[in-house]
C-alpha cells in the first residue's frame, strides 16, 4: 500500500512538472518565435522588438497569384507583394520568412500567429478592419470580371440563372456578390490556379475577383475579355497586422510614407507588373506614401 501511494506520488509531482515546463516553454523555444507564434506576453502576435529579436519577420503572401505573389520555376517567391516583403525585412534589418497563404486563410494566419504580416494583395474592407489593423495603403483595386471571346459578360443582367460565377473564397468579390446580387450562383475555389482552371475549362460563364488579377488573366490567356473593368467602389490594398499589434503597425505605416518619398512602390510597379500591365496603368494602380 505505502509503494502504491509513493508511487502515485511521484506520478503526480511528475505530471505539475510537465505542466509547468509546457505553460512556460513559449517564452524560450526560438524556433516558435521565429515562426510567428505567440508573443511572451500571450497577446496572440509578436511585437517588433520582438521580430527584430528573433531575427525573422513572417510574412503572408500567396504563391500562385502572379504577378502580385506567386512562386518561379527556382522556388523562389516573386511579385509585387513580394518585392515589398523583402524591403520590409532590410529595413527591420532581419529576414523574410515568406509563408503561403490562401485568400480565406488570411485572417486567420495573423490571428494565430502563423505570420506577423499579411501582403497577400489584401483589400481594405469595413469587416476586415473589425478583425486586423491595417497599415497605409499601397495600391488601388477594384472588381472586375472576366468571361470567354464567344460569351463575353459585360454586365451583370448578362448572367443568367443556371450560369454561374467562379469566385475565390474569402475574397471581395464573394462578398459583394452574396451581398448584392444574391440571385447569381456562385463556384467557389480556395486557391487561384483552381479558379483559372475552371474557367479555361468552362466550368463558369465568368469569373470575378480584382480587376488587377482578371486584367493581368486577359492579357496572359488569349481568348478572353474583361466585360466588366469596374463593378462595385475602388478600394485600396494594404498590409494587415494583428488586431492591437501596435508597435509594428506603426513601424509599417511610418515605412510606406519614408518610401513614398522615394517613390519605391512605382519602382516595385516597374519591376513585376510592368510587363504585365504596361505603363498606361501606373499611376492608377500605384498609391505612394499610403496617399490614396
Amino acid at each position: 500500500m505505502k509503494k502504491t501511494s509513493k508511487l502515485l506520488a511521484l506520478l503526480l509531482i511528475g505530471a505539475l512538472t510537465l505542466g509547468a515546463l509546457a505553460g512556460c516553454g513559449g517564452n524560450g523555444d526560438k524556433s516558435a518565435a521565429g515562426n510567428g507564434e505567440k508573443s511572451a506576453a500571450g497577446d496572440g502576435f509578436r511585437t517588433l522588438d520582438e521580430i527584430k529579436e528573433s531575427g525573422v519577420v513572417n510574412i503572408g503572401v500567396f504563391s500562385d497569384k502572379s504577378p502580385f505573389g506567386y512562386v518561379d520555376e527556382n522556388g523562389d517567391y516573386q511579385g509585387y507583394d513580394v518585392y515589398f516583403a523583402n524591403r520590409i525585412g532590410e529595413d527591420l534589418g532581419v529576414e523574410v520568412n515568406f509563408v503561403s497563404t490562401e485568400a480565406a486563410s488570411r485572417i486567420e494566419y495573423l490571428q494565430t500567429g502563423k505570420v506577423d504580416i499579411i501582403l497577400a494583395n489584401f483589400t481594405v474592407t469595413e469587416e476586415r478592419a473589425e478583425e486586423v489593423d491595417f497599415a497605409l495603403p499601397y495600391m488601388n483595386v477594384a472588381l472586375g470580371v472576366v468571361s470567354p471571346d464567344d460569351a463575353v459578360i459585360t454586365s451583370l443582367d448578362e448572367i443568367g440563372p443556371e450560369d454561374e460565377v467562379i469566385v475565390i473564397s474569402g475574397t471581395t468579390a464573394e462578398t459583394y456578390l452574396e451581398k448584392n446580387n444574391p440571385e447569381i450562383k456562385l463556384q467557389k475555389y480556395d486557391a487561384y490556379a483552381e479558379a483559372k482552371t475552371a474557367l479555361e475549362n468552362g466550368n463558369g460563364a465568368a469569373w470575378a475577383n480584382d480587376n488587377t488579377e482578371v486584367i493581368a488573366f486577359a492579357i496572359e490567356n488569349p481568348g478572353y475579355t474583361v466585360g466588366i473593368p469596374s463593378l462595385g467602389s475602388a478600394d485600396t490594398i494594404a498590409p494587415a497586422v494583428t488586431k492591437g499589434n501596435t508597435t509594428l503597425l506603426d513601424w509599417l505605416n511610418d515605412e510606406i510614407v519614408a518610401l513614398g518619398e522615394e517613390e519605391f512602390f512605382h519602382a516595385d510597379y516597374e519591376a513585376t507588373l510592368l510587363d504585365t500591365y504596361g505603363a498606361d496603368y501606373e499611376d492608377t494602380l500605384v498609391v505612394e506614401g499610403g496617399a490614396a
